[in-house]
């Protein structure tokens, strides 16, 4: 899943892709390079990240995902909201799948919206907002404590009449960097909900503030852990540069494959 971030402050690539042009571009680039998606977001949700109204949000995500499937039409592109309204007008443009950072929390219609659409829901651990985040990162047991997060969320989706549910762990989101490696150590723990599992730990600081390093010095630590993330039940990669993820998934096929 490779990440379009059509915002001016993401910690890693903000301002890199706001016009249409640059927006495209990075659409080819990727679907060349072997995405299977796009994950389109006008919210930046880094730490600490200014809030965004929904007008502002709509402008920078309406064109964007307009202009991809122009371009590209057989584009499967992911909408990156955890509002209703904008899920709602994405899909209706022509996205085909919802990720949530709040798991439905931030917006009661969202799972109803979502049942609606009859389109796959990626399902994020958060605790709080990306404004306050960093402050709520009080956990007994991190892994238990997410499982049991999903195990209610999943429900609750079932009850809403979600069909396809994709979980997210969260890495970074509401964790410490111990807390993020904790959770990638026990990765293979999610299986037992039996749905697709979605990581996303691509250049976050749990992997540069390791190696004392930057967001753009992290892409060999990326790989490092995308690697491991595949080995645990990873089903998707969710990242900025994907011929690199792209040859972490072929390289373990081809491990797989001749074992």
């Amino acid at each position: 899943m490779g990440i379009i971030n059509c915002t001016p402050d993401s910690f890693y690539d903000g301002g890199k892709t706001v016009s249409i042009r640059e927006i495209v571009a990075q659409a080819d680039k990727m679907l060349n390079e072997g995405a299977t998606f796009l994950d389109v977001g006008g919210y930046s949700s880094r730490p600490g990240a200014e809030d965004v109204s929904e007008e502002e949000e709509l402008k920078r995500v309406i064109p964007a995902i307009t202009a991809i499937l122009k371009a590209f039409p057989k584009t499967l592109i992911s909408i990156d909201t955890f509002r209703s309204e904008v899920a709602k007008k994405a899909i209706e443009v022509g996205a085909c799948m919802i990720n949530d950072i709040s798991g439905g929390l931030a917006d009661q219609k969202m799972m109803e919206t979502v049942a609606g659409l009859k389109v796959p829901y990626v399902l994020m651990h958060m605790k709080g907002t990306p404004q306050n985040m960093v402050e709520n990162t009080a956990y007994e047991n991190v892994t238990k404590e997410v499982l049991f997060y999903f195990s209610g969320r999943i429900s609750e989706a079932r009850k809403a009449g979600i069909n396809d549910v994709i979980i997210d762990p969260g890495f970074g989101f509401a964790k410490t960097r111990k807390q993020s490696f904790e959770l990638l150590k026990q990765l293979e723990l999610f299986q037992h909900l039996d749905l697709p599992i979605l990581v996303g730990v691509s250049r976050k600081s749990m992997i540069y503030k390791s190696l004392e390093s930057t967001a753009e010095k992290a892409l060999n630590g990326t790989s490092v852990l995308n690697t491991v993330a595949i080995m645990k039940g990873a089903s998707i990669l969710r990242v900025h540069d994907v011929a690199e993820a792209v040859e972490c998934v072929q390289l373990l096929e081809n491990l797989k494959n001749n074992s």
